[in-house]
């Protein structure tokens, strides 16, 4: 029988830091495996993929379960190398509490900084476990994770040997001084009524303890653990603080069922299976659920939840568990399942940075030309922030990238998985637009060579940072039947996926201020004439023309991805480092002197980040050390770059009525 009580627990670091090891010694310490296996061997739980043993990391997300006291964790190992970004972003909405790795020997890397600012963003309870503390270099870290990291960290005991195979992990008695003191100044400092009781006389072990799992509950304190996934040291400690600190999932299992799709995976007969955490509600075997945006519904055919190591069947699965849902022809990842209003953090938003990179994918013969499309629609089903995209023009496919190690993962799943042989071209950044000033356009039916039974006036002008795409009424709320606005409304958003050089248009703000329609109408004692009335088609194919000339009206800026940077050289090095900043479009600030060590934090274009930490070790001695992450948008300096359209295109009035109304082909498209 297995506990109600459940914690869907995320392990997240920076690579190399030792998560997957330390999920391996979770379970071993659960009693579930007779040794823990091995990254290096291959031999790990949660890395399936022959492609993760071979290289060592983490390429996909994995879920696996332990008893724990009164419950149950299923525990989301993740991947710690920044190209695998997206995968962690799916993961966070579904977790109840994290433990961020930071190895004792590397320190906080710029992975470990940009994880942590996102689980206190999205408010999730997270235990950092300062891991390989039997490493030679070991360190204590506390400094470093006050300054780099945040400064409410309490450490829960101290290492002690650290740097030797039988360093150990000492926990602080409740009452110790070292250990309240500690705690008092952190809690205090974020807790003014906790502050006054202090002030007036104190306060206990107990008080103190309480207020802990508070503030960990509301992620504004983070406990340390020190340890070895290795060896085994603190893994008991980190074992009671999960069950002591972190708060177990919630969700009203008697409400309607609302579920998020995290992840997609094929069986072995192709069948599509679906990871889902259930916020609210319960699923069972043969009911009916409707899932995805489309309003979709189908019958369960199976359903596992996670108990004593994997999946297990089930006939029920209730709100805080994770499913594997089976049966949800077309499901997606991001789609909900049921109609509650339950959720988890994917509320928030995007958590990471969009990739800033895209390539074209290059088959090597023709039969690899033909299956190339398929076989990427697949993976994009996986990870659909590979961002598939096709330029019929070019007879092209081209994906949305993080970085360079991205790409030799999805060359060698092609060829392992769909027997397709490919390669890449050169990366380069994938660009946006932005609306400039302010342009208006109106398309009245029948009239000026508009041949839709539709009028349309569209207004566009720059939304507010961050706001996306917003859609407003600028006409009287049921002067347009309810199909015909959501037509003009979904086709605003598809159109803009391409603005006038080719590249998304983002924080844009669409106004719909006139509107006219043709009533159903027939002829006189015959059936419904759609020649002579609208259709939802006639507003589809006529917002693309009206979009279009408000935004060339308006004009746009093409921007290009911008990275943040900060780089250490030995100060002797740094003369010649800067010359190839400059090459590189790299702003540097000015540099801080410490120790013989030259620190400088700039910007830098998102197409130059690989370049510059290829070139990096010649002119710094092969002691440059460099941390980048996605910063902004900049206004593209130099020549503007454009991107072909891989639709009819709007720009081009009498090529686009050609090919939307009467099915000419252009230039060989269709």
């Amino acid at each position: 029988m297995h506990s109600h009580n459940h914690l869907n627990l995320g392990v997240l670091a920076h690579v190399d830091a030792g998560k997957t090891s330390l999920t391996e010694r979770l379970l071993h310490a659960a009693g579930l495996l007779d040794e823990p296996g091995s990254v290096d061997a291959g031999t790990t739980r949660t890395d399936s993929l022959d492609l993760e043993r071979r290289r060592g990391i983490t390429i996909k997300a994995a879920v696996v379960s332990f008893p724990l006291g009164d419950r149950t964790v299923n525990l989301v190992d993740t991947p710690g190398h920044p190209d695998f970004i997206a995968e962690v972003e799916r993961v966070l909405a579904v977790l109840d509490g994290a433990v961020l790795v930071v190895s004792a020997v590397e320190g906080v890397q710029p992975q470990t900084r940009v994880l942590l600012r996102t689980l206190r963003r999205l408010r999730i309870p997270t235990l950092l476990f300062v891991n390989k503390i039997d490493r030679r270099g070991a360190r204590e870290l506390l400094g470093e994770l006050r300054a780099r990291l945040d400064p409410a960290v309490v450490p829960l005991g101290v290492p002690y040997g650290a740097g030797a195979p039988g360093a150990r992990f000492r926990p602080y008695a409740v009452d110790e001084p070292a250990y309240t003191d500690a705690l008092a100044e952190v809690l205090t400092a974020r807790d003014d009524a906790l502050l006054g009781a202090y002030l007036d006389g104190g306060l206990s072990p107990a008080r103190l303890r309480g207020a802990l799992r508070r503030a960990v509950a509301a992620a504004r304190v983070h406990p340390v653990l020190y340890g070895s996934a290795l060896t085994g040291a603190g893994i008991a400690e980190l074992r009671d603080a999960l069950a002591t600190l972190l708060p177990v999932a919630r969700g009203d299992a008697g409400a309607p069922l609302s579920a998020s799709v995290f992840k997609i995976e094929r069986g072995r007969g192709g069948e599509r299976r679906a990871y889902a955490r259930l916020h609210s509600g319960r699923l069972a075997v043969r009911e009916r659920v409707p899932y995805g945006a489309e309003g979709k519904s189908a019958v369960l055919t199976g359903l596992d939840v996670f108990a004593d190591g994997g999946p297990v069947p089930a006939r029920t699965a209730r709100a805080g568990q994770i499913a594997l849902v089976h049966g949800l022809a077309g499901i997606r990842i991001g789609d909900r399942i049921g109609t509650g209003t339950g959720s988890g953090t994917d509320e928030s938003g995007t958590a990471f940075a969009p990739p800033s990179l895209s390539s074209v994918v290059v088959p090597e013969g023709r039969r690899d030309a033909l299956a190339l499309w398929p076989a990427l629609s697949e993976l994009a089903e996986q990870d659909p922030l590979i961002g598939l995209r096709r330029d019929p023009a070019r007879e092209e496919i081209s994906v949305s990238l993080y970085g360079e190690v991205q790409k030799e993962v999805i060359a060698t799943t092609l060829l392992e998985e769909y027997g397709v042989r490919a390669g890449f071209r050169v990366s380069r950044p994938l660009c946006v637009e932005r609306v400039r000033g302010e342009g208006a356009a109106v398309e009245v039916g029948e009239q000026d060579g508009n041949p839709f039974l539709a009028t349309i006036g569209l207004r566009v002008r720059a939304g507010a940072p961050g706001s996306g795409t917003v859609f407003r009424l600028g006409i009287e709320l049921g002067s347009l039947p309810p199909a015909f606005l959501k037509a003009i409304e979904e086709t605003v958003g598809t159109v803009l996926g391409e603005g006038l050089r080719g590249w998304p248009v983002v924080d844009c703000e669409v106004t719909l201020f006139r509107s006219g329609y043709w009533p159903r109408q027939s002829h006189s004692h015959a059936v419904f004439d759609k020649s002579m009335s609208s259709t939802a088609g006639d507003f589809r194919l006529l917002t693309p023309l009206v979009l279009m000339a408000a935004l060339r009206a308006a004009g746009t800026v093409v921007e290009e991805p911008v990275h943040r940077f900060r780089l250490e050289v030995p100060a002797e090095a740094y003369g010649a480092v800067l010359p190839l900043l400059g090459r590189l479009g790299a702003v540097p600030g000015a540099p801080h002197a410490a120790g013989g060590t030259y620190t400088v934090e700039g910007e830098i274009p998102a197409a130059h980040v690989h370049e510059l930490g290829r070139s990096l070790p010649g002119p710094s001695r092969g002691e440059g050390v460099l941390e980048t992450e996605f910063a902004t948008y900049r206004p593209v300096r130099g020549e503007v770059p454009g991107r072909s359209r891989t639709d009819a295109d709007p720009l081009h009035r009498e090529e686009y009525l050609l090919r939307v109304v009467r099915g000419v082909p252009v230039d060989g498209r269709r």
